[in-house]
């Protein structure tokens, strides 16, 4: 794994504030390169650093096999919920990536 682009990924979860989230495609724009699926991996690997439950799939659902612990953190956070999702209308942090 390239050790430059695992900074990049882990320094731009680190900017998600408490009670926010963001999608593993917002950290790759906001990288400029890679995927969701590269971000995934990164955090899979070394995301225990940061916080990593503010990082969910694009429809708002948190990593799999870490559901509950994550919907946990989040709502001990405040981050706006809908059921078992984040509402990424109103908890999506913008991380100043490529404009959609």
């Amino acid at each position: 794994m390239d050790e430059s682009y695992t900074e990049q990924v882990l320094r731009a979860v680190e900017g998600v504030p408490e009670g926010r989230a963001t999608t593993y495609g917002d950290v790759a724009e906001a990288v400029g390169r890679g995927g969701p699926r590269q971000v995934g991996q990164v955090m899979a690997l070394v995301g225990g650093t940061v916080a990593w439950w503010r990082v969910v799939r694009a429809d708002g659902r948190p990593a799999r096999g870490l559901e509950e612990q994550a919907l946990a953190r989040l709502r001990g956070e405040g981050t706006p919920l809908r059921g078992d999702r984040v509402d990424l209308l109103r908890a999506r942090h913008d991380l100043g990536g490529t404009p959609r």
